[in-house]
């Protein structure tokens, strides 16, 4: 019989939960931790769909990398997500800031769906840098990850040279982009300003705009895998999700 425990525990042992940023609230958020579980749910993020898809097949638990409590919570009121997932019995857990660094985790797995070799990690793993197998034009490699990741409208800066090797850091790792920049001849991330991307043009340096969704979704997803290889007598399932933020 698998528990929430046991894969809480498995988790932990790829992606400690230690590990997570101090402003950070990953782990057993919702439910009971000896439930029984036969029917996982995954996504990036916990909303009410998620919750109502994840009732609507009978899971146990709801798996996200995006917690869905963050700060204090000063009520938990009729059609909120927090609210469906108790009154369903469903339990939650979620994965962030440790599994972003981990080794199975979202910038290991963005590195594969890039398809970038000779990977190493900096900024406290925050960052993998890794080599395309052969360089491209800035506009290629724009187009190429517009296909490797399914986005739609990514945003990057121009520059005459080749590149070669990248750096990624999914979701938001504007803060990493300067010491990237250092070891990399691009820098590949879900979410920058536009103060950014100039202060990064100005200086000579290639960044790309990717989408925090993009950047992540299919990385966390790809977990999918190792947890089905562990736990054989669950089902794990991803609930039907699109980016919330369209683009034209």
């Amino acid at each position: 019989m698998t528990t929430v425990k046991n894969i809480y525990d498995y988790i932990n042992s790829v992606a400690p939960y230690e590990s997570q940023e101090e402003w950070d609230n990953s782990g057993h958020l919702v439910g009971d931790f000896r439930k029984e579980i036969k029917k996982v749910v995954m996504s990036l993020d916990c909303t009410k769909a998620v919750v109502n898809f994840a009732k609507d097949v009978n899971a146990d638990l709801v798996l996200t990398h995006h917690p869905l409590i963050f700060g204090g919570l000063k009520n938990v009121m009729s059609d909120t997500a927090v609210y469906n997932l108790i009154n369903s019995n469903i339990a939650y857990l979620c994965a962030h800031t440790n599994f972003d660094k981990a080794g199975c985790g979202i910038n290991t797995n963005l590195v594969k769906l890039l398809g970038l070799n000779d990977t190493y990690t900096m900024c406290d793993g925050f960052v993998v840098v890794g080599s395309l197998d052969s360089p491209m034009s800035m506009d290629d490699f724009a187009e190429y990850i517009e296909q490797q990741l399914g986005t739609v409208g990514i945003r990057y800066t121009d520059t005459d040279k080749l590149i070669k090797t990248v750096a990624v850091g999914g979701g938001a790792c504007s803060e990493f982009m300067f010491d990237a920049l250092q070891k990399a001849d691009c820098f590949v991330t879900g979410d920058l300003k536009y103060h950014e991307m100039l202060d990064a043009s100005e200086a000579g340096f290639a960044v790309v705009s990717a989408g925090h969704f993009e950047t992540e979704n299919l990385p966390f997803l790809m977990f999918k895998e190792n947890l089905e290889q562990i736990f054989t007598d669950v089902e794990f399932v991803v609930a039907p999700r699109e980016n919330p933020v369209k683009t034209i």
